[in-house]
């Protein structure tokens, strides 16, 4: 009579089987997609602040985050407060931004540097001594004492003034 070994084959040196393999066949989520065959490994809100998910394969997961407005259902002023509350609870992340890669557009600049830039007439990537020479040209264009009774040139005047000062902050506050 032949008894039966309750022992298995992987005990012991040398590992017969690979770490984390089973006997057993390994659970698979599906896509809830309808009609969808793939694995659904990609979890997605099925409403804002649920805990619910929707499990998508990743092609019909980036056609639901396509569609996905964040600020649905809320007045301007309501997604405006909403922004500045989530940049206001992020600004530890934004602290950081100065360790990344740096080019033009890469989010160094904040939107009234950029408007600075585009009312001194140059390009982002601009150094500070193009700044000054683009802020002197301007600001003698466009003098009081130059043309004393145009108001369109007083108001230049000190849009250039104002965006050479924020140009001239941004430039003291960053690291040497």
């Amino acid at each position: 009579m032949a008894r039966s070994s309750s022992r298995s084959n992987d005990w012991g040196f040398p590992r017969w089987r690979g770490y984390g393999s089973e006997r057993g066949a390994t659970q698979v989520r599906m896509c809830d997609r309808h009609g969808c065959d793939q694995p659904g490994d990609c979890p997605a809100p099925k409403a804002p602040n649920s805990r619910e998910r929707w499990y998508f394969c990743p092609r019909h997961a980036e056609e639901y985050n396509r569609n996905w407005d964040y600020f649905a259902g809320l007045s301007a002023e309501e997604a405006a407060a909403r922004e500045a509350d989530e940049k206001r609870s992020a600004s530890g992340y934004a602290e950081q931004a100065h360790y990344g890669w740096a080019g033009p557009g890469d989010g160094r600049w904040s939107r009234d540097e950029m408007r600075a830039f585009e009312t001194l007439e140059l390009e982002v990537d601009a150094g500070f001594e193009a700044v000054k020479a683009a802020w002197r040209r301007l600001a003698k264009a466009n003098h009081p004492d130059v043309k004393p009774n145009d108001a369109e040139a007083a108001v230049r005047f000190q849009a250039v003034q104002a965006a050479f000062e924020i140009l001239r902050r941004a430039e003291e506050r960053r690291p040497r």
